[in-house]
């Protein structure tokens, strides 16, 4: 039995606990959008958060996450309105989209850490998401406009 905070919410899983995370969101919890890609939390596709930080869903067995709060791309925004999603959609990262969840999230945990990253930042933190499609180019232009929209955002609230 494990029991979490999964997208807010209190969430208990009665599975061995050696499971991957991945399976305990994917099959055990029906949340489809953090996705299987290498299993060997080489390529980014199953990256959720845990505690706020990036975390390789596919290599963490559920044990690790018992009391943390863990956040998937479902629960990123209800709406699917993050600055990155909106950045993403507007610039049509995305070609076949598998890989996208996981550029997502670790795009999130990266603007935490970085809220105005530089191109360096950007290729570092997310050079362990593979993205088949190469959409590379595109994945950065829509870190750096959900960054300048984040920073506005907080703008906006510091004249209210």
């Amino acid at each position: 039995m494990a029991r979490f905070m999964l997208n807010g919410k209190p969430t208990v899983a009665d599975v061995d606990t050696d499971m991957p995370l991945l399976w305990v969101i994917r099959d055990e919890l029906n949340m489809t959008g953090t996705k299987f890609g290498c299993g060997i939390g080489a390529c980014g596709a199953c990256t959720v958060h845990v505690g706020g930080r990036a975390t390789r869903s596919c290599i963490t067995p559920v044990s690790a996450v018992v009391g943390a709060s863990v956040t998937t791309i479902e629960g990123l925004s209800e709406q699917g309105n993050h600055p990155l999603q909106v950045a993403w959609h507007k610039l049509q990262v995305p070609q076949c989209g598998y890989c996208q969840p996981g550029q997502i999230m670790q795009a999130a945990a990266l603007l935490s850490d970085f809220p105005d990253p530089t191109d360096a930042d950007i290729d570092a933190v997310m050079s362990g998401n593979v993205c088949r499609c190469m959409t590379y180019v595109r994945i950065r232009k829509a870190i750096h406009k959900a960054a300048a929209a984040m920073r506005q955002e907080v703008n906006d609230e510091r004249a209210v």
